[in-house]
């Protein structure tokens, strides 16, 4: 109840004592005329009734009452600036903030995001990807080495299949000879990326040097450029709108438009 209600209650309780007034004295004033003992007995039960009720709703109790709001509302203030909180045994709840940021930060790590929300959110909206696929995607990390065998990194493939539900993929290495293009190729039909990734063959692209491997992501206007190779990393950090750079190495900040992992599944987990 507000202040001015508790005014307008006082203003009305005024009145009914006026009214009660009136009616206990022509009360009394019957009574002298009759001289009833039961009329005294109900003028003195009426009076008594009414001191009570006086007492009970008087305006000094209404003002009593606004008093001790006053004093809570007072102390919670208090309380607020100096950020104390409740004793835990009233069961009140701490007044402040209600988590620290170790404690936003353990609810947001109790969320569990799914490899597609990952992917999405670090992509940002991404239109076009191209990555290279010695030591990313495939173990082999020279293209020497592919002139022998070609291997496909297993737990690469669920992200390579979410990447390719949000973004137009193409794959890329630079090769020593037509075999070790073969060679990658059925590595890459064996192990099923094209089946359920809707990755096709003809966004598998080789050239025979590194500059060649710039000019084809230039080329592709590619939105993300994921490379094991700094210097074109480097050399794309002006023209690409971001870059990872995968190494076993702590490299330090390359470029602000250029992120860092051990390799791609990391980057996504």
């Amino acid at each position: 109840m507000s202040d001015r209600a508790v005014d307008n209650l006082g203003a009305l309780l005024r009145r009914l004592s006026r009214l009660l007034h009136r009616k206990i004295t022509d009360a009394f004033a019957l009574v002298v005329h009759h001289k009833s003992a039961g009329s005294f007995g109900a003028i003195a039960g009426l009076a008594i009734a009414c001191i009570f009720a006086w007492k009970l709703l008087s305006p000094s109790s209404g003002r009593r009452a606004r008093d001790r709001r006053k004093d809570r509302a007072s102390s919670s203030t208090s309380l607020a600036e100096t950020g104390n909180e409740s004793p835990a045994s009233e069961g009140n709840l701490p007044i402040g903030p209600l988590m620290d940021a170790n404690a936003v930060e353990d609810v947001a790590s109790a969320v569990e995001l799914t490899l597609g929300q990952i992917v999405r959110k670090r992509l940002g909206g991404c239109r076009r990807i191209t990555c290279q696929l010695l030591g990313i995607i495939l173990e082999e990390k020279t293209p020497e080495e592919l002139q022998k065998h070609a291997t496909v990194k297993l737990p690469v493939l669920p992200v390579i299949k979410e990447i390719c539900k949000h973004c137009d993929l193409y794959l890329m290495e630079t090769v020593l000879d037509n075999e070790s293009e073969q060679r990658v190729l059925s590595a890459l039909e064996n192990s099923g990326i094209f089946l359920y990734s809707g990755l096709i063959k003809d966004k598998v692209l080789f050239c025979s040097t590194e500059t060649g491997r710039t000019s084809f992501v230039r080329q592709l206007e590619s939105d993300w450029h994921v490379d094991s190779n700094l210097d074109i990393i480097s050399q794309l950090s002006r023209f690409i709108r971001f870059q990872l750079y995968i190494s076993q190495m702590e490299s330090g900040q390359i470029a602000p438009n250029v992120f860092t992992s051990t390799s791609l599944e990391q980057f996504f987990s």
